[in-house]
């Protein structure tokens, strides 16, 4: 049998603007040729499951990725959440300008869109798609909608019908949305020459469920002299891309260009809240849109703790913090490892004096709607053990991490409220920031029996 070759075939695309991205054929030679890569090289052996599932199933048909079956190369697929670890430890990749070519999350993530174009998008991938119009609907009724969440007949119904796992800790319906909390508190007014000039991204679960960090992010930009503008916004469109809606993706991704594009040609950067966001706006935007618009809109995104960190090596940050959080045991996201900026939220929490930083480089295996989904749930907590044990054990006093769905997954393995670090530096600015360490969950939060 002929060999095959590791150089990239007339197949390859890993963008979703070229027509040939929804060729299946070509996506097949494409999965072949990078399955037999990795077989050979097997150096992501102990990273997400889809690995071993392909070595395995490969190995069992006498490792000729082309013997295997339909159903084993798209539970390979389908194991995939996306964390982009793969791409960092890849030796071949389009980063490293390798003949290869080989992106392995984003072979996986057209898999996905050319399956959905196929098939049709489920009701399931159609509603965590779009976690703005679940945001809506929920903040209508919040306080009904977080109870009904809480009961298990409910959540027996939501895993049988739509596929949520029950046992799934789900994020809250705020009672005031961070739109409606803006619409009530301007923003300060821009200094005559800021320091910088910020655009916040809030995010569709910052605006929803967890507005804490954007309304902390606009109190540390204030304080460190900057302009800072939240103008209109959508999600980010990553939910979207996981489920294969990619028409829906590159809508939103237009949508927040539209919005935002002006004020980047003022001179603002964008902040995001959200690692994933951040990933999705200055990576996935350049291809998803495959427009000169989406690469300049990309190259003006930035972490949060990025602009604040620039501002402290110019001698520019605001270092007068009047409490101090003693212990913080912080977890590093893979999204925020993906845009290879260092670890700039720990650093600048290490910057508050008398506290201790204990870094947990680990994954949570929540990215972003897998961690939801009835098949995968139990697999999303083994797999993120690791990072729940290495917080549970630091024994630190405050919890942080930049995702706040890694925040909830930790949370419902550890019992312990995790903060965003714009949260921790927000408070050690102030005088009573402190006072005690971030207490236990609140055990109402938890699904209760239906009477």
């Amino acid at each position: 049998m002929k060999r095959i070759e590791a150089k990239p075939t007339d197949g390859l695309s890993y963008s979703q603007a070229e027509p040939k991205y929804f060729d299946k054929a070509g996506l097949a030679k494409e999965i072949d040729r990078v399955y037999d890569i990795c077989l050979g090289c097997r150096l992501c052996f102990n990273l997400c499951r889809s690995f071993p599932e392909m070595f395995d199933a490969a190995d069992a048909k006498d490792q000729d990725v082309r013997n295997m079956t339909p159903a084993e190369k798209d539970r390979v697929v389908q194991l995939c959440y996306d964390c982009k670890l793969c791409y960092l430890r890849c030796p071949y990749t389009p980063r490293d300008q390798h003949e290869f070519q080989l992106d392995f999350p984003r072979l996986m993530t057209r898999a996905k869109a050319v399956k959905a174009r196929e098939d049709g998008i489920g009701l399931r991938e159609k509603m965590l798609g779009n976690p703005d119009l679940l945001g809506k609907l929920g903040s209508k009724t919040p306080a009904l909608a977080n109870w009904g969440c809480r009961q298990r007949v409910q959540r027996v119904l939501m895993d049988k019908l739509l596929g949520i796992a029950r046992e799934k800790k789900l994020p809250e319906f705020v009672s005031e949305t961070f739109e409606k909390w803006l619409a009530r508190n301007p923003l300060p007014a821009a200094p005559a020459e800021p320091a910088a000039k910020v655009l916040l991204f809030y995010t569709c679960f910052g605006n929803y469920y967890g507005p804490e960090p954007a309304k902390a992010a606009i109190k540390v930009m204030a304080r460190n002299q900057c302009a800072v503008a939240c103008p209109k916004q959508n999600c980010c469109g990553m939910p979207a891309i996981d489920g294969g809606d990619v028409a829906f993706a590159q809508k939103q991704a237009r949508a927040n260009l539209e919005s935002m594009l002006p004020l980047v040609r003022q001179g603002y950067r964008i902040i995001a809240i959200n690692p994933t966001c951040s990933l999705t706006m200055r990576q996935e935007y350049p291809e998803l849109l495959g427009t000169p618009e989406a690469k300049e809109f990309a190259a003006a995104v930035a972490d949060t703790h990025e602009v604040l960190y620039e501002l402290r090596r110019a001698g520019r940050m605001n270092r007068e913090f009047k409490s101090t959080p003693k212990s913080v045991a912080y977890h590093l996201p893979c999204h925020l490892k993906a845009q290879n900026i260092g670890m700039r939220s720990r650093d600048l929490i290490r910057s508050i004096p008398g506290t201790t930083v204990t870094t947990v480089d680990a994954c949570t295996a929540h990215d972003g709607t897998w961690a939801m989904k009835s098949e995968f749930f139990e697999l999303s907590m083994k797999l993120g053990e690791k990072a729940f044990t290495g917080m549970r054990e630091a024994g630190a006093e405050i919890l942080a991490s930049d995702c706040q769905l890694s925040a909830i997954q930790i949370e419902q393995a550890t019992g312990l409220r995790v903060l965003h670090p714009i949260e921790v530096l927000a408070r050690a600015y102030e005088a009573d920031g402190f006072p005690d360490a971030v207490p236990a969950s609140d055990p109402a939060a938890e699904i209760v029996e239906s009477k």
